[in-house]
């Protein structure tokens, strides 16, 4: 919404059309703007990734992606992976008719391995790239992960519970049958949410039957302990994210 106003005060001749979840809660109001953008008249579309999947913009030939560092630096090590997805997306709305397209990423680290493979590499080298820093840290598809998530209103309620769960943990892996590597328990990168506060502990094996036997007996001995008020825990085998 501010980069919404504040194209508005420095472009007043042509209309900033917004495309988000707020903009497009009426799906009469998705429609409307996708038949002004495909009128052809100059214009700025300005949106999140819902402007890169699935439309076909001819006229647009300059894309911009704006503060394009966040996937450098996430927490999630899928982080950079997602971030070329969503690239390479938007970057294919621009010259997809007659006239060429042009992207510009605004970056504050453009010496970074991860943007320059992706200006200057195809999709196929930069994954292999990627794939190869997972082998080396041991990370999915080469490792399997588990995260366990706690949340309570007090933060010192999920500390303590999640200390506990790898505590348990600890004493799991002393047998070579069971054995993982455990890490945290720690905040969880959102740490507070709806009220919220989030812990989360990170269990790791390249075996995945040796993962799931010592989540079978992890949950076992959790389900003895009695919970703080109102804590909530949870486990996620492959976590799509780590958030």
């Amino acid at each position: 919404q501010r980069l919404q106003e504040t194209f508005q005060s420095r472009f007043p001749s042509y209309p900033v059309i917004r495309i988000d979840s707020d903009s497009t809660q009426q799906r009469a109001a998705l429609t409307q703007m996708i038949d002004t953008i495909q009128q052809g008249n100059p214009s700025i579309l300005l949106g999140t990734q819902l402007i890169a999947k699935g439309h076909h913009f001819p006229n647009i030939t300059l894309v911009i992606i704006l503060d394009a560092d966040g996937g450098l630096f996430s927490a999630d090590f899928r982080g950079q992976e997602q971030m070329a997805q969503l690239v390479t997306q938007v970057a294919g709305r621009a010259g997809r008719a007659e006239r060429a397209g042009e992207v510009l990423l605004q970056t504050k680290h453009a010496t970074h391995e991860t943007l320059q493979a992706l200006s200057n590499e195809s999709y196929a080298q930069f994954s292999q790239r990627q794939l190869d820093q997972r082998k080396l840290a041991s990370l999915p598809p080469f490792a399997h992960l588990a995260l366990l998530r706690f949340d309570a209103p007090d933060p010192a309620s999920a500390t303590h519970f999640a200390e506990t769960a790898a505590q348990l943990s600890v004493q799991l892996s002393k047998d070579p049958r069971l054995a993982v590597d455990l890490i945290g328990p720690m905040p969880a990168p959102m740490e507070k949410r709806a009220g919220r506060f989030r812990v989360q502990l990170q269990l790791k094996s390249e075996r995945r039957g040796r993962l799931q036997d010592h989540l079978n007996y992890l949950v076992a001995n959790l389900d003895q302990v009695k919970l703080p008020p109102r804590l909530r825990w949870s486990v996620d085998v492959d976590p799509q994210d780590m958030i």
